[in-house]
C-alpha cells in the first residue's frame, strides 16, 4: 500500500509541477487550462501525501498538506478567473486556515518528540515555509513563489530519502527540475514585458 500511495501522490505533484511550469507565461486558453488542470492535480495529490506523512509522524509537514488546500483551492479559482484575484475576505480565510494549520502541526510535533529534536523536523519546517509561501505566491502569479518551491522540493526530497521513500525523493528531485524551468520563464516573462 505504500509504494501506491507513494506513486500517487508522487505523481499529482509531478505533474503538476510540470503544468505549472510548461503553463508559466503563457496566455489564452492553453495557459489558463494548464494551470486550472495543474491545480486540480494538486489537489487530488494532498490525500496520499498525508497519509504518508502522519505514518511517519510528520505531523508538521502533513498538517500543512491539509492545511494548504484552502491556498491550492485559492490558486484554482484564481486561474478560473483568468487571472482576477478572489476577494479580500477569502485571501484572510485561506490565510487563517493555513497558520492554524501550522500551529496544529507544529504543536503536535512538539508534543510529540518533546521539542524541536531531530533533523526531520527542521526539513519538516523548511518544507512548509517553501510549500505555503510558494503555493500563495503561486496563487498570485508571482515569480517569487517558484524560489520557495524549490525550497520545498529540496527540503522533501532529502526528508523522504532520510525516511525510506525513494519513490517520493526521486518525484522530489524530478519537480525541483521543472521548478527550476518555470523560475526561468517567470523571470523571462518578466523581463519581456519590462
Amino acid at each position: 500500500m505504500d509504494l501506491i500511495l507513494q506513486i500517487w501522490g508522487g505523481s499529482c505533484y509531478l505533474t503538476n509541477k510540470m503544468l505549472f511550469s510548461l503553463s508559466e507565461g503563457r496566455s489564452g486558453s492553453r495557459g489558463k487550462r494548464g494551470r486550472v488542470a495543474g491545480w486540480i492535480v494538486y489537489l487530488l495529490g494532498v490525500p496520499p501525501w498525508v497519509i504518508i506523512l502522519l505514518s511517519q509522524r510528520n505531523w508538521i509537514a502533513a498538517s500543512i498538506e491539509a492545511g494548504g488546500i484552502p491556498a491550492m483551492v485559492f490558486g484554482l479559482v484564481n486561474a478560473l478567473g483568468d487571472g482576477k484575484e478572489i476577494s479580500r475576505r477569502g485571501d484572510r480565510i485561506t490565510s487563517a486556515v493555513t497558520y492554524a494549520f501550522i500551529l496544529l502541526g507544529l504543536g503536535g510535533s512538539l508534543l510529540d518528540r518533546g521539542g524541536l529534536v531531530s533533523l526531520s523536523q527542521f526539513l519538516e519546517i523548511l518544507v512548509t515555509a517553501g510549500f505555503l509561501l510558494g503555493s500563495y505566491l503561486l496563487a498570485k502569479r508571482h515569480a517569487a513563489g517558484w524560489l520557495f518551491f524549490m525550497l520545498m522540493n529540496g527540503s522533501m526530497g532529502a526528508l523522504m530519502l532520510l525516511q525510506g521513500k525513494p519513490v517520493l525523493a526521486m518525484q522530489q528531485g524530478i519537480s525541483l527540475g521543472f521548478v527550476i524551468y518555470g523560475y526561468a520563464k517567470a523571470l523571462g516573462n518578466q523581463k519581456s514585458k519590462s
